[in-house]
């Protein structure tokens, strides 16, 4: 991997890979969101302020 790229191009190529992946709609955020909280290892929450 070239590690002297510039942030612009970091942010570029990103882009591009975001591009080409498939939307999610709302309930599957939701389904993903809710999978994730049940199978958390961490035993400690995070809240948010």
């Amino acid at each position: 991997m070239n590690c002297k790229l510039t942030f612009k191009e970091r942010a570029e190529i990103g882009m591009k890979i975001l591009a080409k992946q498939k939307g999610v709609t709302l309930e599957q955020a939701r389904a993903q969101a809710k999978w994730l909280s049940e199978n958390s290892t961490s035993k400690v929450k995070k809240k948010r302020i």
